[in-house]
């Protein structure tokens, strides 16, 4: 309302017109906090006919409204003027009235101190209230000092802060300031008169997140302005935040976790540090993501569908240049039997076979075969063979997964399936084992041997039953040998004789004697003797025929002695190759 009735009086005061040799030049309208201190530049023009130097001038200042007589005089430089007892002290006129200087300086003002104040001057005879003036505005204090301070203090670094409070003016008496902390001494804390205020000190880490204050007061107002000390440190307190499926989990410094294949996954790394530091996820040495220092939010890493592949160390590292700080954790991701396959290992082979579902396998009867069975799967699965009518085959091995066949058998062909099995799942593959069988030569050439020994035996009775039948139809000139040759066959040598009694008792009476074979085309000299046995060679004339021994006729299972006489064997004549040969057998049964 003040300020409404203060601009309609400028109004009337411009439509009535006033004198143009008097103009005051001043703010129409000042603003100052409850408090605070102000000063209103003001200057001032009048005529220089009425205005002599010898001649003191005065002026003062009312407070509104304009109406006379002006009673309200807050500021002149008019000793003998008495002061408002509300202004007094506290309205100052500053300027020099000789100089035409009306400049007005208000001290802790206060909300009543809201109103119009006009200026007059007075000279001699000179006497004018000029209708123009100012409107002064009280608002409430809300300006404090500002603290200019680092934003990091380096622990055992001195440091300087300055406190600065705007609001102030050259002829306005300087504020108090005054410093209060854990950081700051009493000394440095002392009171310091002046616009500004600075203070230096040397902080430490103990002084981190400790409060300092500084403080401006005025003759019935104080304002203060708080900071917060931020020393430097190296990341600390590093944290690992785990969502599964979009819900926390509460895991404090955890290092293993295990998530199933398929879930979502979202990891988020956090650190006190300052200078705040920069972040980054590694998977086994491996960098996956970093965060930029500006940037002081936590490192996200995001696995949407967890695989068996993401399984590993996962590492967060907080860093900046006062050191680091790095966790590690272990993911397990759980994932059922997969992949399942059979390797094979054969006693004649160096390379492994690797078999899938369906396969088909020879071995050899008698060789050693190992299969193993492998599978991916987390947690281990369970492997175990199966064959034909067996559950748990027992030539298997102890290590799980493991076949052993040492000597493979017939009984071994069939199926052979092999299961994995774990609490997530399970998973099996066959495989046919087909049986090969050696042709055992020990057994091909017992065989060969006994028929070819039943097949000789078979001739040689045929050869003497045809040779018998022959002898009795032959006649006495038919049985002389005939002269032996070098196309003879070794059967041209053979002589059975009979009647050889007295040859066993010779032997029987000599045993130490070796029998001597004469050559052939030779005579023995015992063989003029007929009734002693002898044995003679292809060159001997063949023996009369003669009665037998009454002796023998009695006994006809006499044993009979045969003897072989290779003597003198030369080597054949060389003949032209012939189609075939004539063989030739005499037995004779003298």
């Amino acid at each position: 309302m003040s300020l409404l009735l203060f601009l309609l009086s400028l109004l009337v005061e411009g439509s009535q017109g006033q004198d143009r040799r008097y103009f005051l030049q001043v703010t129409r309208i000042v603003k100052a906090q409850e408090g605070l201190c102000v000063v209103v530049p003001c200057s001032f023009s009048s005529p220089k006919s009425y205005w002599v130097d010898t001649i003191p001038a005065y002026g003062y200042w009312f407070k509104g409204p304009k109406r006379l007589p002006l009673t309200f005089v807050v500021a002149t430089n008019d000793k003998d003027k008495i002061i408002e007892s509300g202004s007094q002290g506290r309205f100052q006129l500053l300027g020099d009235v000789p100089k035409r200087n009306c400049s007005l300086m208000i001290k802790d003002v206060q909300e009543r101190d809201s109103a119009s104040y006009f200026f007059r001057v007075e000279r001699g005879y000179e006497k004018f209230t000029f209708p123009e003036g100012f409107f002064l505005q009280v608002e409430a204090l809300t300006q404090k000092p500002d603290v200019f301070i680092p934003e990091i203090l380096e622990p055992g670094k001195p440091v300087t802060i300055v406190c600065l409070f705007y609001w102030t003016f050259e002829q306005c008496p300087a504020p108090s300031f005054s410093w209060m902390g854990a950081a700051i001494s009493s000394q440095e804390a002392r009171p310091h008169t002046s616009h500004y205020s600075v203070l230096s000190f040397t902080p430490e880490l103990q002084h981190h997140e400790t409060e300092l204050t500084c403080q401006v007061a005025f003759s019935s107002k104080s304002m203060q302005r708080t900071v917060r000390l931020i020393m430097a440190y190296a990341p600390r307190d590093l944290a690992i935040s785990i969502f599964r499926d979009n819900v926390s989990e509460l895991h404090r410094n955890t290092s293993h976790l295990e998530v199933q294949q398929g879930q979502s996954l979202r990891l988020l790394c956090a650190a006190d540090s300052q200078p705040p530091a920069s972040l980054s996820w590694s998977l086994e040495h491996r960098i996956l993501s970093r965060s930029s220092p500006v940037d002081s939010r936590p490192l996200a890493l995001e696995l949407p569908r967890v695989k068996a592949g993401d399984s590993g160390r996962y590492s967060c590292q907080a860093e900046n240049r006062l050191g680091f700080q790095q966790h590690s954790l272990d993911l397990s991701v759980l994932y059922p039997p997969e992949n399942l396959r059979v390797t094979v290992s054969q006693a004649n082979r160096t390379v492994l076979e690797i078999l899938r579902n369906g396969t088909s396998l020879p071995v050899l009867e008698g060789q050693s075969l190992c299969l193993v069975c492998v599978t991916h799967s987390n947690p281990a699965a369970n492997l175990s063979w199966t064959g034909v009518a067996q559950t748990l085959l027992p030539s298997q091995s102890s290590e799980s997964g493991v076949l052993a066949l040492p000597l493979v058998q017939r009984e071994h062909e069939g199926e052979f399936t092999c299961a994995a099995q774990s609490p997530l799942g399970s998973q099996s593959i066959s495989l046919g084992l087909s049986v090969h069988y050696k042709v055992s030569s020990t057994a091909f050439s017992k065989g060969a041997a006994l028929g070819f020994g039943i097949t000789a035996v078979l001739a040689l009775c045929l050869i003497m039953i045809t040779v018998k039948i022959l002898q009795k139809k032959r006649t006495p000139k038919e049985t002389s040998r005939p002269k032996l040759s070098r196309g003879s066959t070794i059967l041209d040598y053979i002589n059975v004789v009979p009647r050889t009694r007295s040859l066993a008792q010779n032997w029987k009476a000599k045993p130490n004697t070796p029998s001597r074979i004469p050559p052939l085309n030779t005579h023995s000299p015992e063989a003029k003797k007929p009734k002693e046995p002898h044995f003679t060679s292809s060159g001997c004339p063949n023996p009369k025929p003669s009665s037998q021994d009454p002796a023998s006729e009695n006994n006809p299972e006499e044993l009979h002695y045969a003897a072989l006489n290779f003597s003198r064997l030369r080597m054949w004549e060389t003949q032209n190759p012939q189609d075939s040969y004539p063989d030739y057998a005499e037995v004779r049964f003298h």
